[in-house]
């Protein structure tokens, strides 16, 4: 840390995020910006959400009265690459249709054609986020992704996954996103969790918190996994709640499934909409602010240590307001926060 740095003062307008001065290599956490959400479906937005992020963190104040002071040990967030860029221009055109006929039609060679090219680019995205996470991790960082939708957390997962053997994610969202594919995309954020599960072997569990929209075959999914993915649904949630169970013991039962190592993949929707209301799929529900720290806190309590995560589906009001974007970067902070005490040797 420079001399000369206050961390009282006002962040500089042009400074790193939360008004930082480390590089990524000074860094000991590494964010990943990735402005790419080229299959949504619904509300859009979510590519200028690490922009977002980045421009309402530098009014979060560095001293957190739970975890101390993050920043001393170096947070740096990437430049966005612009050819990632490119790539959700070329894949959110080419989609546009698809998403207009509500999925493929086998018919339609043209649809066809943009659907594989979709897929493919969804591939590129996914490739480079893993080499990227995993050149950073390799050189002794903790690394985590900010999105764009939540497609994009496959690929820092994986290298997460090589790293961690037998890591758990512990998934904070609305929806299950355990779909086989959406509206013909592989790599829909409606099939993230799918993806992560069949395609990653490193990855042993997936706890899924707040889950209140979803179809018939995922919640068949959940349950014929044989406790591989365990989902704690937003309704029990409540239920539990109205008759006067804790929230921290209900933290504590949703931790039992989960091994030493944890990934956190945190949708914002997975919170109450009116802190995410141009989030892409707001669903009345989800957890309060507090909650969904304390659930972080709470992997953290439980003497599990948190390798990494990603921070998605925050998108800015095309109003210009900032609300979204500071909620995001304040759940980034308490997200790294967290992750760095549970480094610390009990």
């Amino acid at each position: 840390m420079p001399a000369a740095f206050d961390p009282s003062a006002a962040a500089p307008p042009d400074s790193g995020i939360f008004g930082l001065p480390h590089s990524p290599d000074e860094a000991h956490v590494v964010l990943i910006p990735v402005p790419f959400e080229a299959t949504t479906s619904y509300g859009g937005g979510t590519s200028d959400g690490p922009s977002a992020v980045l421009e309402a963190s530098r009014q979060v104040d560095l001293f957190d009265v739970e975890t101390g002071r993050p920043y001393e040990r170096g947070i740096a967030m990437l430049p966005e690459p612009a050819e990632w860029r490119s790539w959700n221009s070329r894949a959110k055109e080419r989609a546009v249709p698809i998403v207009e006929a509500g999925g493929i039609d086998p018919s339609n060679p043209e649809l066809q054609a943009a659907s594989t090219e979709v897929n493919q680019l969804c591939e590129q995205l996914h490739d480079a986020v893993y080499r990227t996470a995993k050149e950073w991790l390799a050189k002794g960082k903790r690394v985590a992704a900010v999105g764009g939708d939540h497609s994009i957390s496959f690929g820092i997962i994986r290298a997460h996954a090589e790293k961690y053997p037998g890591l758990g994610v512990l998934h904070l969202d609305a929806h299950a996103d355990l779909r086989d594919a959406y509206e013909g995309f592989t790599w829909s954020h409606a099939s993230i969790m799918h993806n992560v599960m069949e395609r990653i072997p490193g990855v042993k569990s997936l706890v899924q918190v707040a889950i209140r929209d979803m179809s018939e075959d995922e919640h068949r999914y959940i349950s014929s996994s044989n406790g591989r993915v365990r989902a704690f649904f937003d309704s029990d949630i409540n239920h539990k709640r109205f008759d006067g169970i804790p929230w921290n013991r209900q933290i504590d039962a949703m931790l039992e499934s989960l091994p030493q190592h944890v990934y956190l993949s945190f949708d914002i929707d997975g919170l109450d909409p009116t802190l995410c209301p141009h989030t892409g799929t707001p669903v009345p529900g989800g957890l309060s602010f507090p909650e969904a720290v304390a659930l972080i806190a709470g992997v953290v309590r439980s003497g599990r240590t948190i390798v990494g995560f990603d921070l998605t589906e925050v998108a800015p009001d095309p109003e210009g307001g900032e609300w979204d974007g500071n909620v995001g970067a304040r759940l980034l902070y308490k997200m790294i926060g967290w992750m760095l005490k549970s480094e610390q040797p009990k």
